[in-house]
């Protein structure tokens, strides 16, 4: 008997997933908990581990295509089953077909041919995405090479056309009852190179997580009445403490030290002495949650994403690190869970990374608060030492931000959390493992 094989719930709020790559093909076997998909949602891409062990039966559900949690999209049969008979998976390309057979009934049974391979570049071959950047850029599918399923046409490889100048002239040659009566001059302008959405004046389709994403941070907006304070602290000992001690760091636990569980354990000093920053607005209450669920944002190449760092409250340095460590990793390998991106109750961004001094985050829903961490720079400072004396010496400063819902803190108390983190970090004495 077949094993269905369904779009997971990648989150309580989610309601549909987009198949980005499919890693097997019908008539493979597959090994159960094996990659068999990738998935993007408006929370997470990720790879989609196989239910069964067996051979991949059926693909009903193309790549591209975005689909509704719970839908089957494909069937993996026992080992002993015959999977030939339903390898090809010629179902999704069979209505549109029949959607464009009146066009072609005007016409003379000489171009009928050419209006059927139209169509099967159209709707067998490609996503919609595919087939509408096909269209905006004047290009014949039937030209483009597929590195997908069974050929298919995926988003990169109508780009990877795009950009190394395939121009639509000559695919408007090779189908003219298709193409030619609907845009004939448009051919001509698209002589030159296009690079996938770098020329000035493209439209360029936004994906489905970046779609959610907006509408979010929009939402988030309205929602939180958002006051940002901005903090400036000494972090020369810490710079020091790690320049000393990555090296064996490494070698005595096999992961790497870097700068972000500091700050996170400072952060959760500073949280245990101002619950109310952890804490969520419900309605006309207040939760304050148990534990310190801390969302640590990665910028990936194609989106931030914020996986959680669960129970962070009960970790060691040594385990914020692993944890840290574990989830950027699995965040930049499409390896993140459903479960690993939900449940945050504060969240720490880090646009200093990319050099920025200092930003000015949006609140994390349904957070109170999201501290931003700025870039880490020498520059000179007035330092006092123990008699009081002031001197000039260079150190190095980074500039700590907390965004937070005013509707549920004070600034008062914004203050004197931030106070704390910066004398946390400032007056570092922790072991760290």
């Amino acid at each position: 008997m077949a094993t269905d094989v369904i779009m997971p719930q990648m989150g309580e709020s989610i309601v549909e997933g987009t198949i980005t790559k499919w890693l097997k093909k019908p008539g493979d076997k597959v090994q159960r908990d094996e990659p068999l998909f990738e998935i993007s949602t408006d929370k997470v891409d990720a790879e989609i581990p196989s239910p069964a062990s067996g051979v991949l039966q059926e693909i009903k559900v193309a790549e591209g295509a975005t689909v509704g949690v719970n839908t089957v999209v494909g069937s993996i049969a026992a080992d002993g089953e015959a999977a030939a008979p339903k390898a090809s998976a010629p179902a999704p390309a069979a209505p549109p077909k029949k959607e464009a057979a009146p066009a072609a009934v005007p016409q003379t049974s000489a171009p009928a041919p050419a209006a059927t391979a139209s169509d099967e570049d159209e709707h067998a071959r490609s996503s919609p995405l595919v087939r509408k950047i096909a269209r905006e850029h004047n290009v014949n599918l039937a030209q483009v090479s597929g590195s997908g399923l069974g050929g298919r046409i995926t988003k990169q490889d109508i780009l990877d056309f795009i950009d190394k100048g395939q121009s639509a002239p000559s695919a408007a040659a090779t189908a003219p009852s298709a193409t030619a009566p609907s845009k004939p001059a448009a051919s001509a302008p698209t002589t030159r190179p296009i690079p996938a959405a770098t020329i000035p004046g493209d439209l360029v389709p936004m994906t489905n997580m970046r779609k959610i994403i907006a509408q979010r941070m929009v939402e988030s907006r309205r929602t939180s009445a958002h006051v940002h304070c901005m903090y400036e602290v000494d972090f020369t000992n810490i710079v020091r403490l790690r320049a000393k001690n990555k090296s064996s760091f490494e070698q005595r636990n096999g992961v790497r030290l870097t700068f972000m569980p500091f700050f996170v354990r400072a952060a959760l000093i500073a949280l245990q002495q101002f619950p109310i920053i952890n804490a969520s607005t419900e309605g006309d209450s207040i939760r304050y949650h148990r534990h310190v669920n801390v969302g640590i944002a990665v910028a990936l190449d194609w989106v931030l994403i914020v996986p959680v760092l669960k129970h962070a409250d009960d970790l060691n340095f040594l385990g914020l690190q692993r944890g840290i460590s574990d989830l950027g990793e699995r965040a930049r390998g499409k390896k993140l869970k459903p479960e690993d991106v939900e449940g945050s109750t504060f969240t720490i961004t880090n646009p200093g990374q990319f050099g920025a001094v200092f930003g000015l985050p949006i609140i994390n829903q349904p957070n109170s608060a999201i501290m931003g961490v700025g870039g880490i720079m020498k520059m000179p400072m007035v330092v006092t030492d123990a008699d009081g004396n002031d001197s000039i010496a260079i150190r190095s400063v980074v500039h700590l931000t907390l965004g937070y819902d005013h509707r549920l803190i004070d600034g008062a108390v914004a203050d004197q959390f931030m106070e704390l983190v910066k004398k946390s970090l400032e007056g570092w004495s922790e072991e760290i493992g």
